[in-house]
């Protein structure tokens, strides 16, 4: 799945050179490309349409409201597929850490998988100092608010592999819709038992994001803070309440 919003200059050779790459590398698995457009004004959507109509396995979902936590919602709990997965547009994490995500879920039987700039082995390229040190205390403030040790280490980068079951379980009780999904899915999958393993990347900073900075980093802190007093017990609380209810 691909969020995108306003990205009709990225959007065709993004998805074609995703094509290409997972024809080339996963031609033994089924596997579709979903566009998640979430409220784009320029010429985003008949792009994604347009490539819908060239591949088989292109579909392009469309949203009113933004959000790319509310895309992700969307196009991961009407997935079929055994795996839900996300990246950005601009392409920023090397394609070639892909199988690995779906590898650590198919064979290894871990629930998340994630993409990390932090670990051993990751490359990191052209990336800003000031937000490669934002991006760093960030995610130390986990440990820092929760009092706890987290099994992963870089919750936004935008490269993420989820089991059916986890998604399933785990999206209906995320409250955010924007930025903050990522992390607060992380944290309550940590929390409550999920297995989560970080593959190291090869990671090139986009010039163009439309990420900012200071905005984001707002929201993540009121989102950790929220979590913190209350927030991450009431999603454990509904989580072993829909257990029960299931069994």
């Amino acid at each position: 799945m691909i969020p995108v919003l306003n990205e009709e200059n990225a959007l065709a050779g993004s998805v074609r050179c995703v094509h290409e790459f997972l024809s080339a590398k996963l031609d033994d698995r089924e596997w579709r490309i979903v566009v998640a457009d979430n409220g784009s004004t320029d010429g985003t959507q008949r792009i994604a349409q347009t490539l819908a109509t060239e591949y088989d396995n292109v579909r392009a979902v469309r949203l009113e409201q933004r959000g790319r936590g509310l895309a992700l919602r969307k196009a991961w709990l009407e997935s079929g597929s055994d795996i839900v997965c996300y990246m950005d547009v601009d392409l920023s994490t090397d394609l070639e850490a892909l199988p690995k995500l779906l590898g650590a879920i198919e064979d290894e039987g871990y629930d998340i998988a994630i993409g990390s700039r932090l670990t051993n082995g990751s490359r990191v390229i052209g990336r800003p100092r000031h937000r490669e040190l934002i991006s760093r205390v960030y995610n130390l403030m986990f440990p820092f608010v929760f009092l706890t040790r987290f099994s992963f280490r870089d919750a936004q980068c935008g490269f993420k592999a989820v089991s059916r079951k986890a998604a399933g379980e785990l999206v209906p009780l995320v409250v955010d819709n924007s930025w903050f999904f990522d992390s607060e899915l992380l944290i309550i999958a940590d929390k409550n038992g999920y297995r989560i393993k970080e593959v190291s990347v090869t990671w090139s900073d986009d010039p163009d994001s439309r990420v900012r900075l200071m905005t984001t980093a707002y929201a993540d802190l009121k989102g950790l803070l929220r979590l913190r007093f209350g927030g991450l017990k009431r999603a454990s609380r509904l989580l072993v309440s829909n257990r029960g209810a299931g069994a």
